[in-house]
């Protein structure tokens, strides 16, 4: 009988363990000590990647290994009204029905559950299964760090398991490749005038469902940078605005869920933007208010700030931003139903001289991947002086003739007597990168039900979690 509650309490106890993307070092020890305390090999590399290595079970000596891989670091994110230190605190977990929630947090399933999988299945001495290699790499939510610097001859078995999907009965054999972009717009500030004739307000977006910028990026959710800027474009030719600050969303890899502006108007215009106000937010609660039950639009009179963004400059950061590409630009024409090409606004930033915007672009096409990062610097550089991109991640090209994935089907049919689906994904996932290094690896990636990942909303299914062990340990079996 396949012992499931060690799942959990290994997940459990990773929760107790700081592990925000570059911040792993907690995280990489728990793991040595963990392998130390289980009396398992470990290794653990100059990234702080952690491999681990246990031998076949008696039968199994001389049957091919498999890897497990999954990554250490999660997204940090929290509600605004929510006091958590992802630097110091633990996540704090509940069960509400067949979900495992956090308390106004990210859970860190992604991919913390994955990490926990691998673990229950290496220590289950009940388990019969052939050599087993764990990689459990760094930084793959911010940068994919840990990937790209694993060194060649590391690993040693030729198929790869990769644990961080998030589809019940999904078996993923491809993704999309992407690239991040960074603009800095750099100006000197400005002392306010006819502060007298002015009154200050603040402009705020909040409660949207936000979410991951690959797999959600084709669900309609609304982006608060994008609701933000398109009403400052909306009433900036109307009168004159003076912009004190600007910021929305968070990580490169989540759809921005909240953002507000700061700016002073002529007390004069206060009413005439009260009412453009409601009725733009009347209007976006008919484009969006079916999918973001939760949106808040708000306008409320603040402190008259001290200093300003040059009006020249913040009226080309508002334009810049609206002519910024968000969203899904292409679906594929060989997969149905998959997200080919995207691009995701994620984060404008207040800096102390500059303003900092950060976009994050996706496809399963090398050259779209990179024709959508120039028609992202191009609509940027209309404010900002400085714009940057990553080295960016390749895409794991489908293969369906893979023997592993044959095997992983049918362990899957022989547990739960139907097919599971065979899809390639609009994420990212760290496979591209190990082909680089290992171009003979086979390899399929599966994991249990999640649902608003890269957010508060983050939650598992528990009863999924249950049956994509079993699949996992029936893989094991049939390998």
């Amino acid at each position: 009988m396949v012992n499931c509650k060690n799942v959990f309490d290994i997940f459990a106890e990773i929760c107790k363990v700081p592990r925000p993307s570059k911040h792993e070092e907690r995280i990489s020890k728990w793991l040595h000590d963990f392998a130390t305390e289980h009396g398992i090999e470990c290794v653990v590399d100059e990234a702080m990647n952690v491999i681990m290595r246990v031998p076949a079970t008696p039968g199994y000596e001389d049957h091919e290994g498999v890897i497990f891989q999954a990554h250490m670091d999660m997204v940090a994110e929290k509600d605004g009204d929510v006091q958590h230190d992802f630097l110091k605190d633990p996540i704090e977990t509940y069960v509400d029905g067949d979900w495992l929630k956090a308390k106004g947090t990210t859970l860190g399933a992604d991919n913390g559950i994955g990490i926990a999988m691998a673990l229950a299945a290496i220590t289950d001495k009940e388990l019969a299964h052939p050599a087993i290699e764990c990689l459990f790499t760094v930084d793959e939510e911010t940068g994919l760090t840990g990937a790209m610097k694993l060194q060649d001859g590391m690993l040693k078995s030729k198929r790869l398991i990769n644990l961080d999907s998030e589809d019940d009965g999904q078996i993923f054999i491809g993704c999309a490749g992407g690239i991040d972009t960074l603009a800095k717009m750099h100006y000197n500030k400005s002392q306010i005038t006819n502060d007298k004739s002015q009154i200050a307000i603040r402009l705020s977006v909040t409660g949207l469902l936000g979410g991951h910028s690959g797999d959600d990026i084709n669900k309609g959710r609304a982006n608060a940078n994008q609701l933000l800027v398109w009403f400052l474009a909306r009433i900036w030719p109307q009168t004159e605005i003076q912009l004190a600050s600007i910021n929305g969303g968070n990580l490169r890899n989540a759809i921005a869920r909240e953002a507000e502006a700061v700016l002073a108007i002529p007390m004069a215009y206060k009413e005439q933007i009260r009412i453009e106000w409601n009725h733009y937010v009347a209007q976006m609660e008919g484009v969006f208010g079916e999918v973001e039950k939760d949106m808040r639009l708000e306008l409320e009179t603040t402190d008259m700030p001290e200093v300003f963004i040059p009006a020249d400059k913040a009226y080309r950061l508002i334009m810049a931003l609206c002519e910024c590409p968000h969203g899904m630009i292409a679906m594929s024409k060989d997969m149905p139903g998959l997200v080919e090409t995207s691009t995701n606004l994620a984060s404008v930033k207040m800096r102390e001289d500059y303003i900092e915007v950060n976009t994050s672009q996706r496809s399963s096409i090398e050259t779209s991947k990179h024709h959508l990062k120039w028609a992202v610097e191009q609509a940027l550089s209309l404010a900002c002086d400085e714009v940057t991109h990553g080295d960016g991640y390749p895409g794991w090209a489908p293969n369906p003739n893979s023997p592993l994935l044959e095997v992983v089907k049918k362990a899957y049919i022989d547990l739960y007597k139907s097919e599971p689906k065979v899809l390639a994904i609009h994420a990212g996932l760290e496979c591209g990168l190990f082909l680089e290094k290992y171009p003979y690896l086979d390899m399929v990636s599966i994991g249990p039900q999640m649902y608003g990942v890269h957010s508060p909303q983050e939650r598992l299914s528990i009863s999924s979690t249950e049956r994509c062990y079993r699949w996992l340990c029936q893989t094991l079996k049939a390998l």
